[in-house]
């Protein structure tokens, strides 16, 4: 396991193993993508800027010939609180589209997953009389210790935890 920050760090798609491939994706500006291949290699990238670079990404991650399933993090109506700017989460709503169209094109078999679900699955507990930047810290730290080897950023904390939880 290794944090990659670019694509041309990436081993050529070719040089893969054959076995699934699993996706876990944490839509959003501030989210992120981990990847798991055949023999336990993860990789995990910062949620891309663009809907292009989010394209890039996903086909120079994907091997065709190997099964893969995504599973994205089932989104709520509301992003930031019931006060948060409508723009915002049409914006958001918006980008899971996106992935989720782009998984679809690509053939991708993908499966919604509820925080709770994921949450649950690790034994994490609630966000119950946390600030939300403790229970983020307290996932990015859940993280780490799951992923020893790489370096976790509050960007691919839960990608990576989702990617654990449906190991």
């Amino acid at each position: 396991m290794k944090s990659v920050a670019t694509l041309s760090e990436l081993p050529p798609t070719a040089s893969l193993r054959p076995g699934l491939t699993q996706f876990a994706v944490d839509p959003g500006k501030s989210g992120g993508i981990a990847v798991r291949y055949p023999g336990d290699n993860v990789l995990a990238f910062k949620m891309p800027p663009t809907e292009g670079d989010l394209r890039d990404l996903f086909v120079r991650l994907y091997n065709p010939d190997n099964p893969t399933v995504a599973y994205v993090e089932k989104v709520g109506g509301y992003i930031g609180g019931p006060g948060a700017p409508g723009s915002a989460m049409f914006n958001f709503g918006r980008n899971h589209g996106f992935t989720l169209g782009l998984l679809s094109a690509l053939y991708i078999r993908t499966e919604l997953i509820t925080p709770q679900q994921w949450q649950k699955r690790l034994s994490l507990g609630t966000s119950k009389g946390m600030k939300p930047t403790e229970w983020k810290n307290k996932l990015k730290a859940e993280a780490q210790r799951r992923f020893p080897d790489m370096k976790v950023t509050l960007y691919t904390a839960d990608a990576l935890l989702i990617l654990e939880a449906t190991k």
